[in-house]
């Protein structure tokens, strides 16, 4: 019967140390996000744009795992703001490119930091960072068939 009630229990849940990991590691880092006006979300897609420079939604999509309904109103936020533009292909009216606006490319320079802040507040040794980035990455690749 306690083996029973073990499985119940939340702790128990592979799902939970993930989720709540997770939640307030971002949670710690969003004050910092949020004097750049960005949501942790929002800076992932930025952070592809500033990778690539010019990209589709779908490939901004890919790498996030967002779909473009997640996606979309996450870019029209980010245009508004003035970081990036928007546009529809000429030949191909479903297909969208982004691009960095001037203000986009200067955000750059001022979120470098935000990488080191959350190794830091996930306060991991080096080697044990890299054995848990690795982790995560498999389970990306067996959920979702990421290529490592």
């Amino acid at each position: 019967m306690k083996k029973e009630k073990e499985k119940l229990d939340v702790e128990a849940h592979i799902g939970f140390p993930l989720y709540a990991a997770t939640k307030e590691v971002f949670r710690a880092c969003q004050p910092e996000l949020t004097k750049f006006g960005l949501t942790y979300t929002q800076y992932l897609a930025m952070s592809v744009i500033w990778e690539l420079k010019t990209v589709n939604l779908k490939a901004i999509g890919e790498r996030l795992f967002l779909d473009s309904g997640t996606l979309t109103p996450l870019l029209r936020k980010l245009e508004l703001k003035g970081l990036i533009l928007r546009e529809r292909l000429k030949n191909d009216e479903r297909s969208m490119v982004i691009t960095l606006t001037a203000k986009g490319q200067s955000l750059q320079k001022k979120v470098r930091h935000i990488p080191g802040l959350i190794e830091s507040t996930i306060g991991l040794k080096p080697e044990e960072m890299r054995v848990l980035q690795g982790l995560l990455l498999k389970v990306l690749h067996n959920v979702k068939g990421y290529t490592i």
